[in-house]
């Protein structure tokens, strides 16, 4: 994980420094950092580089990285596959590597392609004058753009800062839809900086003279994007997604009052179990890359303490991140400990009836010395639904292994914590988003990643604060399987076809909805996410399924969305986890109840605007 930013300028005037977005990029990359300046009279342009590198994996490698041609690469990314990364090979260092050995675009595409895993980059490619940059096909790693008209300059950046006036809405996120190439030679000339796109093969997005439809919403004033000359393009990671109909349904096999309510009895089908099977080899696989892809140890290095966790899994105690941590614990040291992080904001006493004027009549039978209030319950105002799940699934988790030490860490946020946090931070790390949904879940991810807490020991609280560098998210989960409330709407109306054409929007558009802030957020704790759900090998097996073996929608609500994933709890041997209905985390955690409790999520929230 890195913080990384490139401004590209080419007019003479003095590069500045945004003070504000350094700090993020700090922030992100507490281990190294570094800036770089590369110009060129002729053409006549200059580059700021600035990278702050989080040491992830293999031995630290400084940032920006220079070779001897002058190829200048920044790279905020994870190899999970597709290019080989050994133990002791800083992941940077490689694709360095194998860019300085390419000749043409099209051994950059192929490069890129390959990867398997989350990344952003910027590569200046000093032979040809011309600086790459993008997103991997997900958008599992942030980066925003801008142009400055008045300087001629155009800013990449992992991070921005919010701001009034009229640069409020300068920045936005560069669409994960493709890589992109400035020719600088042609940007020194008069008229808009033109940008290059070469979209991933996906027949989810349409091209629209020669470009993207969504690059051409979101690219910067001044800025033109255009198709590569060569129309080229990058080919995509994933299969298609199996679009296919059933000619009949057999409504006694999926009645809500049938047997197949019963996840064992569905379990027990020959059918059920192989894919259940499947699923789990290819998500435990996924989760093994994401927990043992840790820094490298000299062997004359200090030995970890067992009493920190490198590994922390965002944790509500729902299915999503159950599954999580019951597969990591198949592949973290038996020693060590996993952090499972648990938000809560703080909710209001419940409002007591007035007491009657009359004065209750004695019961005789009742006995006289018994000390008032001691029916009445201690009222915790931090016990959330995700509070009281989380602590189930915590019970759970010690029942399948009670030899792990499991820190469920409780993280309890107050209104006034909230609103000090998100004027100081988290305001700038939604930014461009802007939507009560993006604050509610923003702030939510933001503290809980933080992971200051408490946790019990001996029946009493105590501070704590988890040390983790890596956090897995469930993050991925409904898109794919239909769990969110409005899967189950659109099946209702337009059937599979309809269910079918939500699924696919849902993958499409995670990269803009999601992803870019959740890396933000989390990042600014110098902390990196990881999403097992969005593993390509794992979304390539949902991909060839038929919707209808990942959710069955004519089932109630609690089994039939996300079905698959369901029988797949059970396989694991979890319990009442497997059957909770969805919960958004804004609702679970009780933030959406905090403030505005008649707000839309999608309304424009003006709380992340106010100075």
């Amino acid at each position: 994980m890195c913080g990384i930013f490139c401004l590209l300028s080419v007019s003479p005037a003095q590069i500045e420094w945004d003070e504000t977005v350094h700090e993020h990029l700090k922030r992100r990359g507490p281990n190294f950092s570094q800036d770089l300046t590369v110009g060129d009279t002729n053409p006549g342009y200059q580059c700021l580089f600035s990278a702050h590198v989080l040491h992830m994996r293999g031995l630290l490698t400084p940032q920006p990285v220079q070779d001897d041609a002058g190829n200048v690469l920044l790279w905020n990314g994870e190899i999970f596959g597709g290019v080989p990364v050994a133990p002791e090979d800083n992941d940077t260092a490689v694709v360095s590597q194998r860019l300085s050995s390419c000749n043409s675009s099209l051994e950059i595409l192929s490069i890129l392609s390959s990867i398997r895993g989350p990344w952003g980059f910027m590569y200046l490619q000093k032979s040809a004058d011309c600086l790459w940059f993008g997103r991997d096909f997900f958008g599992r790693r942030s980066l925003m753009w801008r142009f400055d008209a008045d300087l001629n300059a155009l800013t990449l950046t992992s991070v921005a800062a919010c701001s009034s006036g009229p640069d409020q809405s300068a920045w936005k996120e560069v669409p994960a839809v493709g890589v992109y190439r400035i020719d600088l030679k042609a940007a020194t000339e008069a008229g808009p900086m033109k940008i290059e796109v070469f979209p991933w093969a996906r027949g989810l997005v349409d091209l629209i003279s020669g470009c993207s439809e969504a690059v051409l919403k979101s690219v910067p004033s001044g800025c033109r994007a255009v198709m590569n000359p060569e129309d080229q393009v990058l080919p995509s990671p994933v299969c298609p997604l199996n679009t296919s109909i059933p000619e009949s349904i057999n409504t006694e096999e999926v009645h809500p009052d049938s047997c197949s309510n019963d996840l064992e009895q569905l379990l027990a089908t020959k059918e059920k179990n192989n894919e259940v099977n499947r699923l789990i080899d290819v998500l435990s696989e996924a989760v093994r890359r994401r927990v043992q892809s840790l820094p490298f140890r000299m062997q004359d290095d200090n030995p970890p303490s067992d009493e920190q966790a490198n590994v922390a899994v965002l944790f509500s105690g729902g299915i999503d991140s159950m599954i999580l941590a019951v597969l990591a614990d198949r592949h973290i040291p038996a020693l060590q400990p996993i952090d499972l992080l648990n938000v809560a904001f703080k909710q209001l006493e419940p409002k007591r009836q007035k007491e009657s004027t009359k004065k209750p009549k004695k019961d005789k039978n009742k006995p006289t010395d018994e000390k008032p209030g001691a029916d009445s319950q201690v009222h915790n105002p931090f016990d959330v639904p995700d509070r009281i799940t989380g602590r189930a699934g915590l019970k759970e988790l010690q029942d399948l292994n009670p030899e792990r030490r499991w820190n469920f860490v409780e993280v309890n946020v107050t209104q006034e914590e909230l609103q000090e946090k998100r004027q100081e931070r988290v305001r700038h790390l939604v930014h461009p988003l802007d939507t009560v949904l993006d604050d509610s879940i923003g702030c939510a991810v933001w503290f809980a990643a933080r992971g200051k807490g408490f946790i019990a020991e001996e029946g009493e609280q105590r501070p704590f604060t988890s040390a983790a560098k890596v956090i897995l998210t469930g993050i991925g989960a409904d898109e794919q399987l239909a769990g969110y409330s409005r899967h189950r709407v659109r099946f209702n109306k337009s059937g599979f076809e309809g269910l079918i054409q939500e699924l696919a929007m849902e993958l499409d558009r995670i990269p803009s909805r999601n992803l870019g802030r959740d890396d933000r957020v989390i990042a600014d704790h110098g902390r990196e996410a990881r999403f097992p759900y969005l593993d390509e090998d794992v979304v390539n097996y949902l991909n060839s399924l038929p919707v209808w073996e990942k959710a069955d929608l004519t089932l109630p609500r609690g089994v039939g969305e996300k079905l698959l994933l369901r029988l797949t709890a059970k396989q694991l041997g979890l319990g009442q986890s497997a059957i909770l209905p969805k919960r958004a985390m804004q609702f679970g955690s009780r933030i959406a109840k905090m403030e505005n409790k008649h707000e839309k999520a999608s309304d424009k929230c003006n709380r992340l605007f106010t100075e």
